[in-house]
């Protein structure tokens, strides 16, 4: 009898694919399998089937499991990831094993797959009760109260980590008839929804076709947001589009109805929604819950981002990749999610930085969005009030269809008026600063308290100094292990290193020459929202950023109680300043904004100037008069002249022709070479032995290599960095000679690691 081979990737760098034997009949591509692997068993991804093997008979061991509870991925899938690897220069098992979620990558874990634990909902009762029957200091019960509220429903690991306890209280809440259980039959029912179609799968698709025309009345579509939706839904083939909306202008309307009509036409269409942040997700499904409560089934809209539980977020992969799930809403790993019935993919801030990954696979999720619709022949909309230079240049060339939202959608509301504070003529004035808040911002928030409204005041820079220094002999508190400052967080009286997560007590006295008057330099949102409390007397100040909301459900909860108008001042980082609806909001002040404006880095300016469009346009959004008040000193500055106009045409315009001039992207492309040594000389001389490799490379020509540098932040956790850069003005001769250069550089020695990032935002 003859043998039969599979070829399995595996989550390991090494460009190469292994190979195993299978008895017959064999999984398929697709199929998920635990196999042997030195002395570990590890799951894998068959990729291919075949008759022989080139290893020797000897060498060929056996796979040990198959999954049998996931049906094997197809080949469009398993074609996206290999797109991914290639063009990321990885292995495709370091693309496609980390793309699935923990539970499928775990043998143990397979058979319980679909033993779904029980859910609990709040009833009429238990949100009537709660959280005042709780006591005031029960903390972790009201979390879990507050957790029980803002969810449909909470499933049993979720409950225990926000509780110890969460059992036994929940089982007493459910003796007082305040929650309902759902029983493991109830659950399962809801989460297969083709075993309840069964033979009448045409039918219930016929009645989910007419419950989503009978949707409920929804606000009236502006003539430029009907127009972009008759655009999307009248798209054929594949159909990139660039929604170009102020602030305000309701593209999320356009969203929901572009689906609308989606679904009418398809109902067994899905559709995937990717939003930048986390914290971004709460408020979308709300509002796509809202609108699609007649798709059947709690799946029918699911999310999926890093913060679920792993048994949360096995769930939704699974409702999207058995196409129960008709949305998929979530951030940058979404894109990798199996969707077999992909129709439309809206990619929400399109501009924004957190759509790259970081660490690992050092993928863009919203290039991959345009080059899976692209595969699947659909459209995708990319939408923001501040496009990236990149997508905007492909629209100027025709590339993609620009679609404008140039009023906001609301009658009576406005862009806001944008002034500038000029700084030092506050200082020749004699009206100097408390704590870097001027008189003049002081005097707008405490009229705008004076008339119920809600003031943002924003600071891109969480803790409470980014310095500790002492006077008297000069010294700065700095990581040990690190190249940098660390930063005070006095709440907590600690130093915490923000690159490597070292923390220390506050020293009572600088540890080189005893001097105990030792103080903060710099400010951070902590003293901002300290100062605000004692120059707005009687103001409810909160602040909002990644210290605040460290805890699972915290941001949701801090941004309802902004929306329930229980906030008066609200101060932030980036996390405030883009996609949500502050509709009492009508003044914004903006702190230490010119750090960015001679900054090293080419896109400084960019991400600055989207930065503050964005953060300006949480002002005056429901018919209120707002405005925006610039702390700077370079009130002149061509960029601050631009963002007074709202004019990100003009300034996205002048910025392209710089980069024209200057020779960077978007024409050309880029790719950095990052190396980690234990001293700076080791990484600096494994990038010039891989520098000098290059001569030899295919289309050498036409590539530029730079010199070795070392990085920003040279060392981070005892560990030195260096980079290089590579770009070409042909994409397709860079990414060859990448190809080419990856064997040289596995067997270079003398750094720990090193990685090749296609595209780099930060260099």
């Amino acid at each position: 009898m003859s043998e039969t081979f599979v070829r399995v990737a595996l989550d390991h760098p090494l460009p190469t694919l292994f190979d195993y034997r299978c008895d017959a009949p064999p999984p398929e591509p697709g199929t998920l399998v635990a196999v042997p692997f030195g002395k570990r068993s590890v799951v894998g991804l068959v990729v291919e089937v075949s008759a022989h093997s080139d290893l020797a008979a000897g060498r060929v061991r056996n796979i040990e499991a198959t999954c049998g509870a996931c049906a094997p991925l197809s080949s469009e899938w398993l074609a996206l990831v290999a797109f991914a690897a290639d063009y990321y220069q990885r292995s495709l098992g370091e693309v496609a094993l980390p793309a699935l979620p923990q539970a499928l990558r775990d043998r143990s874990r397979w058979p319980r797959l679909f033993a779904v634990e029980p859910r609990f909902r709040l009833t009429a009762a238990g949100r009537a009760a709660l959280p005042d029957a709780l006591p005031a200091r029960a903390a972790a019960l009201r979390r879990l109260a507050a957790a029980l509220a803002d969810a449909r429903s909470l499933d049993a690991p979720d409950a225990r980590a926000l509780h110890p306890k969460a059992g036994a209280t929940l089982a007493a809440w459910q003796a007082q008839g305040w929650i309902d259980v759902e029983t493991d039959a109830d659950a399962a029912r809801a989460f297969d929804a083709r075993a309840d179609w069964g033979a009448d799968g045409d039918a219930a698709v016929a009645v989910m076709a007419s419950a989503v025309s009978a949707i409920a009345a929804r606000p009236a579509l502006t003539d430029e947001q009907a127009q972009a939706v008759d655009a999307i839904a009248g798209a054929q083939g594949f159909s990139p589009f660039l929604l170009h909306g102020v602030t305000g202008s309701g593209k999320t309307e356009v969203y929901l109805s572009a689906l609308e009509r989606l679904f009418a036409a398809r109902p067994d269409a899905q559709a995937l929604v990717l939003v930048p942040e986390i914290n971004l997700t709460p408020q979308f499904e709300a509002a796509f819950r809202a609108r699609f409560a007649a798709l059947a089934g709690d799946a029918s809209i699911v999310t999926l981002h890093s913060a679920m539980a792993d048994g949360e977020r096995a769930r939704s992969w699974l409702a999207a990749h058995r196409g129960r799930a008709r949305i998929v809403l979530g951030t940058r790993l979404a894109v990798l999610a199996s969707l077999p019935e992909l129709a439309l993919i809206v990619v929400d801030e399109e501009h924004e930085p957190a759509y790259k990954q970081q660490e690992g696979l050092r993928y863009s999720a919203r290039d991959l969005a345009i080059w899976r619709a692209k595969q699947r022949g659909i459209a995708v909309v990319l939408g923001s009030a501040t496009p990236s230079l990149e997508s905007w240049w492909q629209a100027e060339q025709g590339r993609y269809r620009r679609l404008s939202l140039s009023r906001r959608a609301v009658a009576d509301a406005v862009l806001p008026a944008v002034k500038m504070i000029d700084l030092e003529e506050e200082r020749r004035r004699g009206r100097g600063s408390v704590d870097g808040i001027s008189g003049p911002l002081v005097a707008a928030l405490k009229s705008r308290l004076e008339r119920g409204e809600q003031s943002l005041v924003f600071l891109n820079r969480r803790g409470y100094a980014p310095v500790l220094a002492c006077d008297a002999c000069g010294w700065v508190a700095g990581c040990p292990r690190c190249s940098a400052y660390v930063v005070l967080h006095k709440s907590a009286h600690a130093l915490r290193c923000h690159h490597c997560g070292w923390e220390a007590r506050v020293p009572r006295a600088c540890p080189d020459c005893g001097n105990v008057d030792i103080a903060p330099l710099g400010r951070g949102t902590q003293r901002v929202e300290e100062t605000l409390a004692g120059l707005v007397p009687g103001a409810r100040v909160l602040r909002i950023d990644a210290d605040s909301t460290r805890r699972k459900g915290s941001a949701q909860t801090l941004f309802s109680n902004v929306h329930a108008g229980e906030v008066d001042i609200l101060v932030g980082t980036q996390m405030i300043a883009k996609g949500h609806d502050f509709q009492r909001v009508s003044l914004v002040g903006v702190l230490n904004a010119d750090s960015a404006l001679f900054s090293h880095d080419f896109r400084a300016g960019e991400r600055l100037f989207a930065q503050l469009m964005q953060v300006s346009g949480r002002a005056g959004r429901a018919g209120l008069p707002g405005e925006v008040l610039v702390q700077t000193r370079y009130p002149r500055h061509a960029l601050y002249h631009a963002l007074g106009r709202h004019d990100y045409v003009g300034f996205a315009n002048a910025t392209l022709d710089e980069r024209r001039d200057a020779h960077l992207p978007p024409f050309v492309y880029q790719a950095l070479l990052r190396a980690e040594g234990r001293t700076l000389e080791a990484a600096l001389a494994f990038l010039g032995q891989a520098g000098a490799a290059l001569a030899d490379a295919p289309f050498a020509e036409r590539v530029t290599v730079y010199d070795a540098v070392p990085m920003t932040i040279v060392k981070v956790a005892n560990v030195h960095r260096a980079q290089l850069l590579v770009e070409s003005a042909s994409r397709a001769s860079l990414l060859a000679t990448l190809r080419a250069w990856q064997p040289t550089l596995r067997t270079l020695k003398g750094v720990i690691r090193w990685s090749v990032e296609v595209d780099p935002l930060d260099i």
